[in-house]
């Protein structure tokens, strides 16, 4: 089975038990790289897919808090070259992974050598926020020859010919995001996000995963009764950055 089904296998599972999956993603190294591989086993514990992301110097598309977070483990050494030896540590943790790395990195890791690096360390998929599709087919053909996949980000702005488009590409899951802007966000979710994510979730294969200013149980629920899981990021790498256990914060949130 191509590694990247084992994304959709997991999100299916938590569906059948009644609930929307939990994507927890946390920052490579941060707060502390010491701290990484135990912090991943903790989130892994309660999440049934975990994303991971590869500090960047300018990561466009995040909001403060993670921003904050991926300039501190860049000050600490983390590089992808770091975070394959420590998931080589880590060993098998049972749940799925998901890298989001910005272009550079992976680029200049080498496509097929990144490939070959993420299937041995049970990486299934990548998301790149800057990527478009359109430039993503070199990436996405060394990814798919060791049977990962490149997950497909849609917005509340991509228009209907594009979404049918993206959602066919798309390994894994289709990564709805739920707000245009920036993630962290604490305005709450949009009033007319049901119908974007049914919109979505009707024309996708994929399980339809949302992210971007998701931070508490009620915000999980609301996004169960349209799609098929939440990914919460700048809330958690809070409760991390506070030192805390994540795993009371996701098992509130309706996590495993």
């Amino acid at each position: 089975m191509p590694a990247h089904k084992r994304l959709t296998a997991a999100i299916a599972a938590a569906n059948d038990t009644g609930r929307p999956a939990l994507v927890p993603f946390i920052t490579a190294g941060y707060p502390e790289p010491g701290e990484f591989v135990n912090t991943l086993r903790e989130v892994a514990e309660v999440g049934d897919v975990v994303e991971i992301g590869v500090p960047f110097s300018d990561p466009m598309a995040d909001g403060m808090t993670i921003q904050r977070s991926s300039f501190v483990a860049l000050q600490n050494g983390v590089s992808l070259q770091w975070i394959f030896q420590e998931l080589e540590l880590a060993g098998d943790l049972g749940t799925p992974l998901v890298m989001m790395s910005y272009l550079n990195p992976l680029l200049a890791f080498g496509y097929e050598r990144l490939a070959k690096r993420a299937r041995a360390t049970g990486v299934c998929a990548f998301i790149v926020p800057d990527l478009p599709f359109e430039e993503c087919d070199e990436l996405r053909t060394a990814l798919e020859q060791q049977g990962l996949g490149l997950i497909q980000l849609v917005t509340p702005a991509t228009p209907d010919k594009r979404l049918e488009t993206l959602c066919g590409a798309s390994r894994g899951f289709v990564y709805a995001v739920t707000i245009t802007g920036i993630t962290g966000g604490d305005a709450g979710l949009p009033d007319d996000l049901s119908d974007y994510l049914d919109k979505v979730s009707s024309i996708s294969a994929l399980p339809v995963c949302a992210g971007f200013g998701i931070r508490e149980a009620a915000d999980v629920v609301g996004v169960g009764e349209h799609a098929a899981g939440a990914i919460v990021g700048s809330a958690l790498v809070e409760v991390l950055e506070s030192g805390d256990d994540p795993r009371p914060f996701l098992r509130s949130l309706g996590g495993k």
